[in-house]
């Protein structure tokens, strides 16, 4: 594989699957990679129709480009799992489960849609895959047989992947954790709004397209291409 979109964290933006479409349509890259948490946002909790409307871009995104994968992010999890938590909307649990369980129904096969993917020598992860987590939930796999763990891991269920350490949950940008395979691996992340792309070690952060409070962008707004075999990488609008 080569050049990869990856589409961050959505959070009721529509839109996002609009750009994202034209830019693999300019044949900039490949196929895409979504790293979810597709629900939520503190501004528009009961706004179930904007609910509605963005899975349903997600849905028509994925039946348009069938090769896309999607990486499960706590704010997906919440709602399937029933575990609410911060931005949380009690008034779109069902329209959520509904419009989830459609965009699953869509995918070619269900390993489309999980908590980790590789590509190369890149993982794709919501949060982060701290070396501590893979040592402690993912023993039984070999610790050096990378598709091993990630399909260990991506195994697991709420008790272990509800937790703050979790790659759906780590926040490698604000805990200096060793992260696993620092040496070989670069982990593609969302989660952590931050202003723009940045590098640290072995993580790549791309949550781009978060909001303040007020509705401002937090980040530039672009979207990540990365190149699988060279490792380079750039921002795209």
């Amino acid at each position: 594989m080569s050049k990869i979109l990856v589409i961050p964290d959505v959070h009721l933006k529509p839109w996002m699957f609009e750009r994202a479409a034209q830019i693999l349509e300019e044949g900039q890259a490949e196929k895409a990679v979504c790293l979810m948490d597709i629900p939520d946002n503190r501004s528009r909790l009961f706004d179930p129709d904007l609910y509605a409307e963005t899975y349903d871009a997600a849905i028509d995104f994925q039946k348009q480009y069938p090769e896309t994968l999607w990486c499960y992010g706590n704010h997906d999890l919440s709602y399937e799992w029933l575990q609410p938590e911060s931005g949380f909307s009690f008034a779109a649990i069902s329209i959520v489960k509904e419009k989830l369980d459609e965009l699953k129904s869509v995918l070619p096969d269900d390993r489309r849609l999980t908590y980790i993917h590789r590509i190369d020598n890149v993982l794709f992860v919501h949060g982060g895959i701290t070396q501590e987590f893979v040592r402690r939930c993912a023993y039984t796999a070999d610790y050096d047989d990378v598709d091993a763990v990630v399909e260990t891991i991506n195994s697991l269920g709420m008790r272990e992947m509800w937790d703050e350490s979790s790659p759906i949950w780590f926040r490698p940008q604000f805990y200096d954790e060793k992260m696993y395979r620092e040496e070989d691996l670069l982990q593609v992340v969302g989660h952590t709004p931050v202003m723009k792309i940045e590098k640290t070690d072995n993580v790549l952060s791309c949550d781009l397209f978060s909001t303040y409070r007020t509705g401002e962008p937090i980040g530039t707004e672009e979207y990540l291409l990365i190149d699988t075999v060279t490792l380079e990488y750039r921002g795209i609008r």
